[in-house]
């Protein structure tokens, strides 16, 4: 199930495919050069909105793969640029750490902690989420029935070295979801169209020649076969080959690897030695 070919641009996911904690994983750097020597397009996505893109260009410049932050997008990045395009003036309650804080500070988004005049409750990733932070988003959407949700991402949760892991924004939004009966309206990571918006912007390259690469079925592979792109599963990460195939066919990757080296078939590799010789 591994690629056959090369293909004309390349979407990776970030942790649990390109690095784990502070480790790259195997096969990651002489791929990536491999790539980047003849000119395919690259990009990095994430739904962690905890570091913006300059964070995790500085990360993957100190683990020795420097990125241009360009070719670098994450929910931090969708979510403002969704806010500034769809509810320019709307008055934003933000549940989120500081990166995602700080870029709606310097889009020009007008923040609010008043239940009363919020327009748009922002579910995130969070590790200082709190009763106090409940409440107003209760408040705003359940008492005063003026405000809409939207999360940065669906996942559940973010996977750490050793198998452990933290609850990630999927766990916010429903306890949002729980107590006011609101829906979450809209979200702004993967596998979602507008994640898939910025994946392929300025790629130049039609979807069927972009290889999505990623370590989960429900957000990394969802997101590539929604876009007609290709997919591949990495064993690195979250998802295992048991749950490959257990999965619904919008979830089934066209590929399946155990390590990132084996996205340029064996055939490429024997080729490039040679000619390197």
């Amino acid at each position: 199930m591994r690629p056959e070919r090369l293909y004309g641009a390349y979407v990776f996911d970030m942790d649990g495919t390109i690095y784990l904690g502070d480790e790259v994983l195997p096969g990651v750097r002489e791929t990536l050069a491999f790539l980047r020597e003849r000119g395919i397009p690259l990009r990095f996505l994430s739904n962690n909105p905890t570091k913006d893109p300059e964070q995790y260009a500085a990360k993957l410049a100190r683990l020795g793969l420097p990125t241009p932050v360009d070719d670098i997008a994450n929910t931090v990045v969708t979510t403002v640029r969704w806010l500034r395009s769809h509810h320019p003036d709307a008055v934003v309650f933000p549940i989120a750490e500081e990166p995602l804080i700080r870029a709606l500070r310097e889009a020009g988004v007008r923040l609010s902690e008043d239940p009363a005049e919020i327009d748009i409750v922002v579910a995130s990733y969070d590790r200082t989420f709190d009763y106090r932070k409940l409440q107003i988003a209760f408040d705003a959407l359940w008492f005063h029935k003026r405000a809409i949700l939207v999360q940065t991402n669906p996942d559940r949760y973010c996977p750490f070295p050793g198998g452990r892991g933290e609850p990630d924004c999927a766990a916010i939004t429903a306890a949002i979801e729980a107590c006011t009966g609101v829906r979450c309206s809209v979200n702004l990571g993967k596998p979602g169209a507008i994640m898939v918006a910025e994946a392929v912007a300025g790629l130049g390259v039609e979807p069927a020649d972009v290889l999505m690469v990623g370590d989960r079925l429900a957000t990394d592979v969802a997101m590539g076969r929604a876009a007609g792109m290709a997919s591949v599963l990495v064993l690195t990460g979250d998802s295992t080959p048991e749950e490959a195939e257990a999965a619904p066919p919008e979830q089934r990757p066209d590929h399946i690897i155990d390590t990132f080296d084996q996205l340029v078939p064996d055939a490429v590799w024997r080729a490039a030695t040679r000619a390197g010789a």
